[in-house]
Parts: structure tokens; C-alpha cells; sequence
């Protein structure tokens, strides 16, 4: 296996979750078309990243893995031959909050895992969705072979323990649904995880047009330097524009193999005992904030 194809479905949501249904179904087809492997929506694509103040409103826009909505992504992703991302926001069981995930399915219409956001936004309006319980790395069955994949979503970025763990746990490829600016600082953290990692990441926003979203989703290989000596190198393969579209990132995963057989990054040289104090739950001052969650 050379190469693994993201398509990063840069959309605008239509206002309705019926129209988000049959638009997302018609990219899908169109990312088939494009020779995709994976095809990933940005962040809660059933309702456009809509998160209602009214617990009864929130409710209504929640779904199950089971639902019309996200079973329709299931069966295409079997008939297209192709792995699909889908975000939604999840139905909480019993008296428990939404959450914020997503379901990656596979060429055979096989759920491979779903993840919710585990770093809510608990300083706006996330603070009224349930967050995540781990972070979850599965064998993803390719028409070109297997690739070891996971997910972190928007916030989690911005955490060197998401892509930590996604890497402890085996990843080479990390699909982040977004919906957020896409800016300098942002970017530059995906080039991080991946560069830290060794791992590939393949981040994926609304366009220029949906409120506080700019476009611009991105995707990263992870190798830092060139396997024939050649020195540093960019990580970046893509970074769109602002456009609605379809965003082609295609990652070697061949050579990300080969990089991380030999490079110095990732795992080996870590030293885990030293970091007792990550697992500290206190907040001291600065950084204390009364709205935060633990």
C-alpha cells in the first residue's frame, strides 16, 4: 500500500437535517468518484454544528447510530466500496447529555468505532452536550489494505495528550471534523500533533460562509524529514480555501511507515514515569475556571 485518500468534504449545511442527509449522501458518491478512500464531514454535520439552549430543542436534533440519518452513511459506505466518517450529534442514553461524535464506517457498512469529543467547549455553548469517554484507535479495512485510524474532534487539538494517546494506541492517520477559524495558531497545532506523533492528520472545517467557520481544512503526513537525507521538509499536503468543495489529501502511508520504523520522535525515547503530575486533577491559579468539567 502506497497511498491513502482522504476526502475532506468542505460543505455548507443546508438548514435542515434532511437537506444535510441528501447532500452529504451526494458528496459521498462524488468523493467515490474522485478514487476516495475515506470520505469525512466536518464537526456534527446532521445539524450544521447547532447546539440549542433549550434541553427540549437539543433533544429533537440528537440521534442514535441507529437512526434513518446516520444507517443511510452506513449502507452507502458498503455500496460505494468506501470507509465514511459521519458526525452527528449523538443521543444521550437515558437522562445523559448529547455528545458530540463520530462513526466511521467502513467499505462494508461495518461500524469500525465512534468517538465522542472528549475536550468540550464548556466555556460556550458546549457546555450543554455530554463529553467523550476515551479516544479509540481501529484497524480500518481499505480497498488498498489495512491503516490504523482514530479521531480527535475540533477542541481536542489543542491538547497534546488527544494525539498522545491516539499515537500510544497505534494511529497513523487521525480524521478530525472541525468547526471552527482555521488560523495560524490552530494550523499550527495540527502540525504539531502530527509532527510529534509521526502520525498523519486530516482536519476538516466548514467553508467561509457558515458562522465562525473560514474553510481551510488541512492534512499533514506527520514526516518531518526527508527518508533520502534531504533534510526538513513540510509536513502540510493540503490546505484549502475558503471555498465549498472537495479537499483531495493523499498520505503515503508507505513512507509514514518507513519514517516511523527509523525516526527518533513518537514512543521510544518518552519517559513516562517523570509525568506523574498529568495525571493531577488540581487547577491552580491562572488557570482556574468555574465552568470547567471534570
Amino acid at each position: 500500500m502506497d497511498k491513502i485518500r482522504v476526502a475532506m468534504l468542505q460543505i455548507m449545511p443546508t438548514g435542515a437535517m434532511e437537506g444535510n442527509l441528501e447532500k452529504g449522501l451526494e458528496y459521498c458518491r462524488k468523493a467515490h468518484e474522485l478514487e476516495a478512500d475515506i470520505a469525512l464531514f466536518p464537526e456534527m454535520w446532521n445539524c450544521g454544528y447547532r447546539i440549542p439552549e433549550d434541553r427540549e430543542t437539543l433533544n429533537a436534533l440528537a440521534l442514535t447510530k441507529e437512526s434513518p440519518f446516520v444507517e443511510s452513511y452506513r449502507k452507502l459506505a458498503q455500496e460505494l466500496n468506501m470507509a465514511i466518517g459521519i458526525t452527528y450529534l449523538e443521543a444521550g442514553e437515558g437522562k445523559k447529555l448529547p455528545r458530540n461524535s463520530v462513526t466511521l464506517f467502513d467499505r462494508r457498512g461495518r461500524e469500525v468505532y465512534t468517538y465522542s469529543k472528549v475536550h468540550t467547549c464548556d466555556f460556550g455553548e458546549e457546555c450543554r452536550i455530554g463529553q467523550g469517554d476515551d479516544f479509540y484507535v481501529a484497524d480500518l479495512d481499505t480497498v488498498k489494505g489495512k491503516v490504523k485510524v482514530g479521531s480527535m474532534i475540533c477542541y481536542d487539538r489543542e491538547f497534546p495528550e488527544s494525539g498522545r494517546m491516539l499515537m500510544l494506541k497505534g494511529a497513523e492517520i487521525v480524521l478530525v471534523p472541525n468547526a471552527c477559524p482555521m488560523e495560524q495558531n490552530r494550523l499550527a497545532q495540527l502540525r504539531a500533533r502530527a509532527f510529534e506523533n509521526m502520525m498523519g492528520i486530516a482536519t476538516v472545517n466548514y467553508p467561509q460562509g457558515q458562522p465562525d467557520c473560514n474553510g481551510h481544512s488541512n492534512a499533514f503526513d506527520g514526516i518531518a524529514y526527508s527518508l533520502d537525507g534531504g533534510g526538513s521538509r513540510d509536513t502540510l499536503l493540503l490546505e484549502a480555501d475558503g471555498a465549498e468543495g472537495i479537499f483531495l489529501a493523499d498520505f503515503p502511508i508507505r513512507e509514514m511507515r518507513e519514517y516511523r520504523r527509523r525516526e527518533v520522535h513518537g514512543n521510544a525515547y518518552r519517559r513516562p514515569k517523570k509525568y506523574k503530575i498529568l495525571l493531577a486533577e488540581d487547577v491552580l491559579f491562572p488557570f482556574y475556571r468555574p465552568e470547567a468539567r471534570r
